[in-house]
């Protein structure tokens, strides 16, 4: 039987991206994502559910997402579960499941205060190697070429 591990969200940023790097110097950003869900009850309310989920990018794309995403952005991002385990020091054992972010995209406008006003453009600020089970390798954004 074949295997798939594909996740593709889009919400707003749960808490302002942290950047910080490997020992091997690869830049790894760490965030959070809020995706509602709103849907009509049987009895005619409207619910509302919210999904927090934890995302990590890597290399180009930790860079560009700490660069230009806070709180309360909204983002797309394509990637895949990963479940990192471990044992506490109070002996426990832990476990944790989030999504390796491949590609993103932002989502809305510019950001309040910055300059110009139009749209995020359509295209990917970073994609990775399909099957790689490396860290996603970004392409390079350069100053004239910010995605939106």
């Amino acid at each position: 039987m074949a295997n798939y591990n594909r996740v593709i969200l889009a919400g707003n940023l749960t808490r302002d991206p942290q950047l910080s790097y490997m020992p091997s110097g690869t830049p790894v950003v760490d965030f959070g994502l809020a995706i509602n869900r709103r849907w009509k009850s049987q009895d005619g309310h409207q619910r509302e559910e919210t999904c927090f989920v934890d995302c990590r990018a890597y290399q180009r794309s930790a860079e560009t997402i700490n660069e230009f995403m806070k709180k309360g952005r909204p983002l797309l991002v394509e990637g895949r579960l990963k479940l990192d385990q471990w044992e506490g020091k109070d002996g426990q054992k832990r476990s944790k499941l989030y999504v390796v972010v491949d590609t993103f995209q932002f989502l809305g406008g510019r950001p309040e205060g910055g300059p110009g006003g139009a749209p995020a453009r359509g295209r990917p600020a970073a994609v990775a190697e399909p099957g790689s089970d490396a860290p996603p390798l970004g392409d390079d954004v350069g100053g004239d070429d910010i995605p939106f």
